[in-house]
């Protein structure tokens, strides 16, 4: 029986590119789920967590290393996400804001640094753990940067912090370079869709806001 959770087990062929089983059906799942995000829809993370686990295993594969440990942390920020948003939520939907400029700006400090500081450890770590990480990681710095902004976008969309696509945004333009020069097509594919599905999650999270702060302020006028 082959192993469906290997990258080298196909499950169909597109233009000469062989997809494999665990690629395809991640991709499937987080595509998904990104778009229930947009939506503000709760069924976002349950879907969600199916496509995590199935990328923690594809990106261990291709020496992504970063990559795969952030899966871990997307398995409790789901599933936190999942029950604060359960809490809150009214009528079916999520409600979201911005963030004030001194909290914007807090969060791009520390993921500023926090990027590097993993960067600097993912040059080395294939010396410092080599049973674990045999081959030195592909594209450390990039690699490192965007998951811990991936990180933070992930914990500002918990919170309902609309500012989170903005860092999506940009860590999906990342992507596209990342998987396309390591060759994952299919997903470099994914990645440019997403792109336009964060933009359409920011402009949608906003027309909402300015929506609720309009039928607000007339509640509170009458």
């Amino acid at each position: 029986m082959p192993n469906l959770f290997s990258v080298e087990t196909v499950f169909f062929t597109v233009l000469d590119y062989p997809v494999s089983f665990i690629e395809f059906f991640g991709t499937v799942f987080y595509f998904a789920s990104v778009w229930l995000i947009a939506r503000r829809n709760i069924l976002t993370w349950p879907i969600g967590l199916a496509g995590v686990l199935l990328y923690m295993v594809l990106f261990y594969q291709y020496q992504l290393y970063s990559d795969s440990l952030e899966q871990i942390y997307y398995l409790a920020a789901s599933a936190y996400g999942w029950w604060a948003w359960n809490r809150t939520k009214t009528s079916g939907k999520v409600d979201t804001a911005f963030s004030n400029r001194t909290t914007i700006a807090s969060w791009a400090a520390v993921t500023l640094l926090l990027g590097l500081a993993l960067g600097s450890v993912m040059t080395q770590i294939h010396l410092w753990l080599p049973a674990w990480f045999p081959i030195p990681a592909s594209l450390p710095w990039l690699d490192a940067m965007t998951t811990v902004m991936s990180l933070s976008a992930m914990w500002l969309l918990t919170l309902r912090r609309t500012e989170t696509w903005i860092y999506w945004i940009i860590v999906d333009l990342a992507a596209i370079y990342v998987y396309f020069s390591k060759g994952i097509v299919f997903i470099g594919l994914q990645y440019i869709i997403l792109t336009f599905i964060a933009i359409y999650g920011l402009i949608s999270w906003v027309t909402r806001q300015r929506k609720d702060e309009t039928l607000g302020f007339f509640c509170d006028f009458k």
